[in-house]
């Protein structure tokens, strides 16, 4: 594993429609939104994290040739975000509707897209370098179509590039075959408490952090708990407690992703494992007091953050 310059993402960018609302509905039901909004959303997060921290970053993923497509790759140029795919034809990107609740919580339903389509010759066409980290997201493995031209490409990957995973919430959706190889070569496994115990049995964040680290095959795993910050393990070594930041939540939606961001990112700096942890868990809890899903600060906002603590 070399030092991280450039970060390339080939998980999948949609469109969130992202709407506020005091509760969920009942089944039947109806509610009036507060607010509301369109946004690129999924890995456009993650994205945007890291690179208003400075680290270059290219989207590797597919998208689609109608109007939700053309918005994604707008904004993906205007963040400075290279796109390294060409528009799929005849196919739209997908989107979904994002549920923000009175409390900060969010609920999805996705419909997917041109984004769910990606190939082994879109991905063998990307010309990677040194210093490169691959991202790959859950989302993307439990794609059928995705899921086999990401794990075509995996064994392809230089040996000293970093490979990072989020498996997100449909990691139980994700087939044991598939997940095994991607473990195998994941550098960082980055999951929050549910994903993680889904995956181990283990509801102890500790325990479920080192069975996860005793599983990935290179360096280790991040367990995101949200208000609790995070569970830090890596290989032949105890798991790490590195605690959250005490903020007033208005809105969860993106707070994970901030976290992978700026966690990667801060890894390009050369930080070590535990201070990248701190700072990803400072920019998660700045993300939550802010209202959208593509909330992360910019590196001179982390900064300050950590300053006064």
């Amino acid at each position: 594993m070399s030092g991280i310059d450039r970060l390339v993402h080939a998980g999948n960018v949609v469109i969130d429609l992202v709407m506020e609302i005091p509760a969920l509905p009942r089944p039947g039901g109806d509610v009036l939104a507060t607010s509301s909004q369109v946004t690129p959303g999924g890995g456009y997060n993650v994205m945007l994290a890291s690179v208003r921290q400075g680290l270059k970053v290219a989207y590797a993923g597919a998208h689609g040739s109608g109007p939700f497509g053309d918005l994604a790759r707008a904004r993906l140029t205007e963040a400075g975000i290279a796109v390294l795919q060409e528009a799929t034809p005849d196919a739209d990107t997908g989107f979904d509707v994002a549920f923000v609740d009175g409390g900060g919580e969010r609920t999805f339903a996705t419909s997917v897209g041109a984004e769910a389509g990606l190939t082994y010759e879109q991905l063998s066409g990307v010309r990677l370098r040194g210093g490169d980290a691959i991202y790959l997201s859950g989302y993307g493995l439990a794609y059928p179509a995705n899921r086999v031209a990401l794990t075509r490409w995996l064994p392809t990957l230089p040996g000293d590039a970093t490979v990072i995973v989020d498996p997100g919430p449909l990691v139980a959706d994700i087939p044991a075959d598939v997940l095994r190889p991607v473990l195998d070569r994941a550098d960082w496994w980055s999951c929050n408490h549910d994903e993680a115990t889904a995956m181990t049995g283990h509801a102890d964040p500790d325990r479920a952090a080192a069975e996860l680290a005793r599983r990935t095959g290179r360096s280790g795993v991040v367990l995101r708990m949200g208000p609790r910050g995070c569970v830090l393990a890596v290989r032949d070594a105890p798991a790490v407690h590195v605690p959250a930041f005490d903020v007033t939540a208005v809105d969860s939606n993106g707070a994970g992703d901030a976290h992978v961001g700026v966690f990667v990112a801060a890894l390009g700096d050369g930080l070590p494992p535990e201070r990248a942890a701190r700072r990803a868990n400072a920019a998660a809890a700045i993300a939550v007091t802010r209202r959208g899903p593509a909330t992360a600060p910019d590196r001179e906002e982390v900064d300050r953050f950590l300053a006064g603590r």
